[in-house]
């Protein structure tokens, strides 16, 4: 199993985890099956699922892992053996249709081969496999960034979806009343000085209705392109509602979970990688040797074939490599910056999420214990009142406006909470076992 899919299965429900184990083991060279998915009925899950497959930044992540891989074997390779052909004392003498006793070209044939001493390969490769790890958390990070990205997309999309359904639901009591209002009117029961100001409310609905639409379809356009649907953002409904609210989990453990981040890990890779490429500056010290082996035919001479070997090593007569044992020190110093910076901000991301995720869940059952409750009591007593004549329009319209602002803003704390619930998730998570 992929590091990808025990990453999910530890973050999603087990339907989840099973669409997510096949997304993610699909091999990177092959188009992976594409589970059927109706946009208009689209779940968290099939969105995970899909961006899994679909998300561009996702896919950039795997071929910097690809092109990591790569790099293993570009530093394991040998040098290739050099072959040089040669000829001397080309003359009139040497033509094909010269006197063969007067043939002088001379000809050799060579082949060298360049030894790295100092374990320069064995350290380019433990190098290379670091780097390769690192890219490798980098992809594990990049998807738990693009969870957070999609929990907030898909929870803005059902924050619309509701925003609209109370705009509308609004709207259409606003017209109830006016043209109940208008019969009022010709009654001689209403003045038009409260019919206008019906219709004023009236229309202010309509327009709340038009502009939570567009709040709607940027909405769809945003998760489309997480999940790769962007031709088919128009016809995106989010079709899960709200998440239950949850006790958080003890944060005794926060070291432990920040050691295990896909980010953190992949600072340690790097800092491990920058290690070996210092190793490798101070190898750079351990003379290279190289050597050939020549045949040589000399016709015009007693000793027609001869055979030479040499050896060459070079001369630190000028440079000891100062300047790439100083750079590679620099470099591990500041790996091992970027890995206690990484620590540090995965604390306070642990930490922030927490706090706010904590918060988020005290707005909604503030909101779910008693405010829903008075608002809707409150707005039944004025409807009540007013069709006996016991109240003023202006005191309908008041409770209508409060009715309408709490259940907005009720809404809106379980999308904070929905989203706050994503990124704690994410914030908290380990990385998957074994190597990031």
């Amino acid at each position: 199993m992929t590091s990808c899919s025990l990453l999910a299965l530890r973050s999603w429900p087990p339907l989840c985890a099973v669409l997510l184990a096949s997304a993610a083991c699909a091999a990177p060279g092959h188009a992976a099956a594409q589970p059927a998915v109706d946009p208009a009925q689209l779940t968290m899950e099939q969105a995970h699922a899909l961006m899994l497959q679909r998300n561009h930044e996702l896919q950039l992540a795997r071929h910097a892992v690809a092109g990591a891989d790569a790099d293993i074997a570009i530093a394991g390779a040998a040098p290739n053996p050099i072959l040089s052909l040669g000829s001397a004392r080309l003359g009139p003498g040497a033509g094909p249709n010269a006197d063969p006793l007067r043939k002088r070209a001379e000809t050799s044939v060579g082949v060298s081969q360049l030894f790295e001493r100092g374990n320069k390969r064995e350290i380019r490769v433990q190098a290379a496999q670091q780097n390769a790890a690192a890219a490798r958390g980098d992809q594990l990070d990049v998807e738990r960034q693009q969870r957070v990205a999609l929990g907030r997309a898909y929870y803005d999309l059902v924050l619309a979806q509701e925003k609209y359904r109370i705009a509308t639901d609004t709207s259409g009591l606003f017209d109830k009343t006016l043209q109940a209002a208008e019969r009022r009117v010709q009654a001689g029961d209403l003045s038009r000085a409260d019919l206008a100001r019906l219709n004023v409310d009236a229309l202010r609905a309509r327009n709340e209705v038009q502009s939570v639409q567009l709040e709607q379809q940027k909405a769809q356009v945003a998760l489309a392109y997480l999940v790769g649907l962007e031709r088919a953002a128009r016809s995106i409904r989010a079709a899960q509602g709200w998440p239950a609210i949850r006790p958080l989990a003890a944060a005794s453990e926060i070291e432990r979970v920040v050691e295990r981040r896909a980010d953190v890990r992949a600072a340690q890779a790097r800092l491990l990688a920058a290690d070996r490429n210092r190793d490798l500056a101070l190898a750079l010290r351990t003379r290279d040797v190289t050597a050939g082996v020549q045949f040589d035919h000399t016709p015009a001479d007693v000793t027609r074939n001869s055979v030479g070997f040499s050896v060459s090593v070079p001369l630190f007569t000028r440079y000891y490599f100062q300047g790439e044992i100083r750079r590679a020190s620099a470099d591990y110093l500041a790996a091992q910056a970027g890995l206690e910076r990484t620590r540090a901000a995965a604390i306070s991301e642990i930490s922030g999420a927490t706090a706010t995720l904590e918060n988020a869940a005290e707005r909604v059952r503030r909101f779910q214990n008693a405010l829903l409750a008075a608002a809707d009591q409150a707005a039944n007593g004025a409807e009540l009142a007013y069709t006996r004549g016991a109240i003023g329009v202006m005191d309908l319209l008041d409770s209508r406006r409060q009715l309408y602002a709490t259940r907005l803003e009720s809404v809106a704390a379980l999308a904070d909470y929905a989203r706050a619930y994503a990124e704690w998730l994410a914030a908290s998570e380990s990385a998957s076992e074994g190597n990031p």
